[in-house]
């Protein structure tokens, strides 16, 4: 399981827009954030979110790169209906949700099965896991996100 601290796993994966690879994103921050499928509720509702922030977390020198096990012919098809702004990148295998330890055992009505646990990763410029969110509830998580990006790049994150 990835701590603060910990060398975040490389990654270099389809985007409805191209390609987007954490060796090109170095020098900068990133979000990384993972979430469970494309134009349902809270997945939307997160996206909006970080989409309506995009240009503030650019002034922090961030960037936001979601990413879901959807191809990125339903992310080009999810950015277009809500107008998104934020990077979608698509992980087929499930390669990089695993690395990342969002690959779990969930359970609904008794059921058990496998998928995404909603989370959210800071990584420093130099590719360093800074910041963890694990089953990240929507509401308000776009505020914290925030706090520690800007604490980040105030170096005032603990």
């Amino acid at each position: 399981m990835l701590e603060p601290g910990d060398k975040a796993p490389d990654f270099d994966l389809a985007t409805d827009t191209g390609r987007v690879s954490l060796a090109g994103l170095k020098g900068k921050n990133v979000v990384l954030y993972f979430y469970p499928k494309d134009d349902t509720a809270g997945c939307t509702s997160q996206a909006l979110q970080f989409s309506s922030e995009v240009e503030e977390f650019a002034k922090l020198g961030a960037v936001i790169v979601g990413v879901s096990k959807d191809s990125a012919a339903s992310h080009a098809k999810f950015r277009k209906k809500h107008d998104l702004t934020v990077e979608l990148a698509a992980d087929a295998t499930g390669e990089i949700v695993e690395a990342y330890g969002a690959w779990v055992e969930k359970s609904m009505y008794g059921r058990k099965y496998m998928g995404i646990d909603r989370s959210t990763f800071l990584i420093d410029r130099e590719g360093v896991v800074r910041q963890v969110w694990r089953k990240v509830k929507v509401p308000n998580h776009i505020k914290a996100v925030l706090t520690a990006a800007r604490a980040l790049k105030e170096g005032t994150l603990k």
